[in-house]
């Protein structure tokens, strides 16, 4: 239903959990190198990664490659730097949600290619650090997923605007 894209992720347990929630919501997961660890069965292991048989995990070499093949209607970049909040698109299926590397988010070249309506940012405190990386890739794969009723899961709904109720 949606793409979720880290680009140059760094922790091994970050990615791991960024797998099995992408496995849970149906989300497909890309990784663009150069990652910051192995992807050997062992170190995937390791760093609780072992959901990877259940989700779709790609890896790609550059993020210009990446979304080239993914051809999404509409890509997003999650950033401290964002203007727009995250809840305020109308996700749809196909969306592709592009996240940075932990120790400094995307690039100020990645966000410039990026419209500025889609330049996401997930609302929190002044003056704190930025949220855990796969804590954000919650957020937004789960709002985007919201919007769409829960689609192919367990509860599925109907799909429904902010605030209102989904019963």
């Amino acid at each position: 239903m949606f793409n979720v894209v880290l680009y140059q992720p760094e922790i091994p347990p970050n990615t791991g959990n960024a797998i099995r929630l992408c496995a849970n919501a149906g989300a497909h997961l890309h990784l663009v190198k150069p990652l910051g660890f192995e992807l050997s069965e062992k170190a995937v292991r390791r760093a609780g990664m072992d959901y990877a048989e259940l989700a779709d995990v790609r890896i790609w070499d550059t993020l210009e490659e990446c979304l080239a093949k993914l051809n999404p209607p509409r890509w997003f970049a999650m950033s401290t730097r964002g203007t727009t909040r995250h809840d305020e698109p109308r996700f749809a299926a196909g969306d592709t949600f592009v996240f940075g590397p932990e120790t400094r988010g995307l690039p100020q070249a990645v966000l410039d290619s990026c419209a500025a309506a889609q330049r996401l940012r997930i609302p929190m405190q002044p003056g704190n650090r930025s949220i855990n990386l796969s804590n954000s890739v919650a957020i937004v794969v789960y709002e985007a997923w919201r919007q769409q009723g829960f689609a192919n899961s367990s509860i599925a709904t109907r799909a429904s605007a902010p605030g209102s109720s989904i019963l």
